[in-house]
């Protein structure tokens, strides 16, 4: 439905050209009401695509060890995000989506208003969000959605939205797939932002440090103080940098 409507929409339109992505965000307006007409459309075209992608036969269990860790510090455990996610879900009035969403950035990187406050970045968060919209219209990276439309679970589970929303944690989310995208989400806004993280700023002063080391091996010789005459080696012995193979 929605892909033939967006289609029959942006057909001869500026909208044509753009990917679905471009298309959401320059069509959302800013947040200012109301959104241009497509991006219903085209945000429940990459919202579904999303939610599918983040499910696989057999999913649920524990998320990988570095999603985890993530999961730990900002939530304090794994039981406590779920908790947080299953009352987004449970809260969220009438038609929507949650989410799970890293926020890479202090300042959103759009003006509309994100519901996660500024300070709150360089972290996992969890939000929800009505109808169509989505966390890439606040400036956020999205890595695990839930449909919370009604029609998403109601042949299966009528209004039960909180046993829904669990068989789906449980049993089919794809916590490899979240982990790959955590992963690309903060490697862009480090690219995006110049944040550096105190690991890799080590690694940086190791590598630095490894090249000076390197400079002053390889120009020691230039550096010493020359020898006195009776301080000459003997002809028969040959000097050699430090680090260089003897020759043969």
């Amino acid at each position: 439905m929605h892909v033939d409507r967006l289609n029959g929409m942006i057909g001869g339109s500026e909208w044509e050209r753009m990917s679905i992505g471009q298309m959401m965000l320059a069509s959302f307006n800013e947040g200012r009401e109301p959104p241009h007409a497509p991006f219903f459309h085209a945000a429940q075209v990459w919202n579904h695509d999303f939610y599918w992608r983040s499910m696989k036969p057999g999913g649920g269990g524990k998320p990988p060890e570095r999603l985890l860790k993530f999961i730990n510090r900002d939530f304090g455990s794994y039981d406590g995000m779920i908790k947080q996610f299953m009352d987004a879900a449970l809260t969220q009035f009438g038609s929507g989506w949650v989410w799970l969403s890293y926020k890479g950035s202090k300042l959103p990187h759009v003006k509309s208003k994100s519901p996660i406050p500024s300070d709150n970045y360089g972290r996992l968060v969890i939000s929800k969000s009505p109808n169509a919209i989505n966390p890439l219209v606040w400036g956020h990276s999205p890595l695990l959605a839930i449909d919370v439309w009604e029609h998403a679970y109601y042949l299966d589970y009528e209004n039960r939205r909180a046993e829904y929303v669990s068989a789906v944690l449980e049993k089919l989310v794809s916590w490899e797939m979240v982990e790959s995208r955590l992963r690309k989400a903060v490697l862009r806004a480090i690219e995006r932002d110049g944040h550096t993280s105190p690991k890799q700023r080590r690694k940086q002063l190791v590598s630095q440090a490894k090249g000076r080391v390197g400079d002053a091996s390889t120009s020691g010789e230039a550096r010493r103080r020359p020898r006195s005459k009776d301080q000459q080696a003997p002809s028969s012995v040959t000097m050699v940098p430090a680090g260089e193979a003897v020759p043969n």
